[in-house]
C-alpha cells in the first residue's frame, strides 16, 4: 500500500514538473509578445500560447484525479499545492486574454490591402470583405465547437474525479468492515476453543462423580455384608 502511494506521488510530481516548466514558458512568452508590433507574427503568438494553455488545463485535471485518489494526509498536501497552480493559472490566462484584446485593435493585412485601394474595382473589394467575413465567421464557429467539446471533456473528468472519489470511500468502508469481521471471526474461534475445553472438564468430571459414587455403593454394600453376615 505504502509502495502503491508512493507511485502515485511520484506521478503527481512528474505532472507538476511539466505544469512548472510550462508555467515559466508562457510568462516568458506572454512577455515578449506584449512587445511584438506584426500582426500575424502576434497572432501566431498568441494562438501557441493558448495551445499551451489547454495543455496546461489537462495537467492541472491530471494532478487534481492523482491528488483525489491519494490518503487524506497526502491529499491535503497536494490539493494545497494544486490551488496555487490554478490561481497561477488563471493569471497567465488573463495576460494572453489581455494579449488578445490588444491584437484584435490592430489593423490585419487585410483591413491595410482593402484600404490602401490596392485591392482593385470597388466590387472587387466588397467580395473581398464579404469572403473575408464568411472566413471569420465560420473560423469563429470552429473556435466555439472546439471551446464545448473542451468543455464537456473538462466536465466528463471532473466527473469521473467525483466518481473516484466515492469509489475511494467505499474502498476503504469495505476493508474497514472487512477488518471488524475478522476480528468477530477470530472472537468465534477463542469462543469455540473455550467452549470445547468446558464440554471436555465437564465430561472428566462426570466420569470422576460417577466413579466415586460407584466406590461409595460398593463400600456401603460391602459394610452392610459385614455387619449382616455377623
Amino acid at each position: 500500500s505504502s509502495r502503491r502511494r508512493g507511485r502515485m506521488s511520484e506521478v503527481f510530481e512528474g505532472y507538476e514538473r511539466q505544469y512548472c516548466e510550462l508555467s515559466a514558458n508562457l510568462s516568458r512568452r506572454c512577455n515578449s509578445a506584449a512587445s511584438i508590433s506584426d500582426g500575424e507574427k502576434k497572432k501566431q503568438e498568441i494562438s501557441e500560447m493558448q495551445a499551451s494553455l489547454d495543455e496546461a488545463d489537462i495537467l492541472i485535471r491530471k494532478m487534481d484525479l492523482e491528488a483525489r485518489s491519494l490518503q487524506p494526509t497526502l491529499k491535503a498536501t497536494f490539493l494545497a499545492k494544486l490551488r496555487e497552480y490554478k490561481s497561477d493559472l488563471n493569471k497567465l490566462k488573463k495576460e494572453v486574454k489581455k494579449l488578445t484584446i490588444s491584437k484584435s485593435n490592430l489593423s490585419s493585412p487585410h483591413d491595410d490591402l482593402l484600404e490602401s485601394g490596392m485591392a482593385g474595382p470597388h466590387e472587387a473589394s466588397a467580395n473581398q470583405r464579404e469572403r473575408l467575413a464568411m472566413s471569420t465567421e465560420r473560423l469563429n464557429q470552429s473556435t466555439d465547437r472546439l471551446r464545448d467539446t473542451r468543455r464537456a471533456a473538462l466536465e466528463t473528468e471532473e466527473l469521473g474525479v467525483s466518481i473516484l472519489e466515492d469509489l475511494q470511500q467505499q474502498r476503504e468502508t469495505l476493508l474497514h468492515s472487512h477488518k471488524k469481521l475478522y476480528d468477530v471471526d477470530s472472537a468465534i474461534d477463542k469462543s469455540k476453543k473455550v467452549l470445547a475445553s468446558m464440554t471436555r472438564r465437564l465430561s472428566r468430571n462426570k466420569w470422576i462423580v460417577g466413579s466415586i459414587i460407584t466406590a461409595l455403593v460398593i463400600a456401603i454394600l460391602l459394610v452392610l455384608y459385614y455387619k449382616l453376615s455377623r
